[in-house]
């Protein structure tokens, strides 16, 4: 098992019962003692949990966790801004990859009213049904297992599909951003994707609301010098701003 996939685990049982030993998961993973302290003290040292005597306790409920639905309700106003600013990074006829972030739909709403031809390659359903009536839109579902509580796809079939196109620009949502860590974000199963997306595109645009920034979120996406801009809101300290340009990090805002 992979040290990912343990990461996940724990996380879990920790959600359910707010705490967990150490010999229950030496057991659930067949690993040795020092191979579970590992991980505890990776996932403490990430803000997830708290180590406590023969264990580690739920440190809090992480909003970065939250369900689809829950976090499209979230930054509302910072998402439209975000929209309306990383629209203005799209020409017409243009290929564009999305992942299934809940910024993208808002920007996908955007689009629709500001040009009448793109391809858009995603592994959301969201997506996929807001352009639904845009007939001369050409939209590519990346195909693999859907993910419920997402409204998304997922795994190898997504991610070998991917790989046969070639992007314009991808459209990235992330949960930290950090100088030091890169471009991190906390969903095992859309982490792959992300990648993917990165990869075959062109032009790596970032998306991610002021509270992101000088944050570190479970899972590595990319480094910094691999994307061409992060577009965030207006609400970005200034001081937070001089620091990423200063370091030629292009941060673009309303």
């Amino acid at each position: 098992m992979l040290a990912q996939e343990r990461y996940e685990q724990i996380l879990s049982i920790l959600e359910k019962d707010n705490s967990v030993k150490v010999s229950k998961l030496t057991k659930l993973f067949n690993v040795s003692i020092e191979t579970v302290r590992r991980d505890l003290e990776y996932l403490e040292k990430e803000g997830l949990l708290k180590r406590v005597y023969g264990g580690a306790v739920l440190k809090e409920v992480n909003s970065k966790q939250l369900s689809f639905q829950s976090r499209k309700k979230e930054y509302i106003e910072e998402k439209n801004e975000i929209a309306e600013v990383a629209a203005g990074f799209v020409t017409e006829d243009q290929s564009i990859a999305m992942d299934a972030g809940t910024t993208n739909l808002e920007i996908i709403k955007v689009l629709k009213k500001k040009f009448e031809r793109l391809t858009i390659l995603t592994n959301s359903l969201m997506i996929a049904n807001e352009l639904a009536d845009m007939d001369k839109y050409t939209v590519i579902l990346t195909g693999g297992i859907i993910k419920n509580d997402e409204f998304s796809l997922v795994g190898a079939i997504a991610e070998s599909n991917i790989s046969n196109f070639n992007i314009d620009t991808a459209f990235i949502n992330v949960n930290g951003i950090s100088l030091k860590d890169g471009i991190t974000d906390c969903m095992f199963e859309q982490l792959q994707i992300q990648k993917k997306m990165i990869e075959v595109s062109q032009k790596v645009i970032i998306l991610a609301d002021s509270s992101k920034f000088d944050t570190v979120s479970l899972l590595k996406i990319c480094d910094l010098d691999q994307v061409n801009m992060i577009v965030t809101d207006s609400k970005l300290k200034q001081n937070v701003f001089e620091k990423y340009t200063r370091n030629g990090i292009e941060v673009v805002n309303k």
